[in-house]
């Protein structure tokens, strides 16, 4: 099973790389920066998620 925090982290890991492609079209650092520190979010809540889903298959 998948847990919600596996989707939301790779939902927030696109929109971070898509942002980044978008800071660079346009020459925009900033947006660069917001996309670059929400795709790590989006990794780490992902990641997140399948230890928490691991650990209840773990623990099932």
């Amino acid at each position: 099973m998948v847990d919600k925090n596996e989707i939301k982290g790779a939902f927030k890991e696109a929109g971070g790389k898509l942002k980044q492609a978008a800071g660079d079209l346009s020459g925009n650092d900033r947006l660069k920066a917001e996309g670059a520190a929400d795709e790590i979010e989006g990794k780490t809540q992902k990641n997140y998620g399948k230890v928490k889903d691991a650990v209840r298959d773990q623990t099932s």
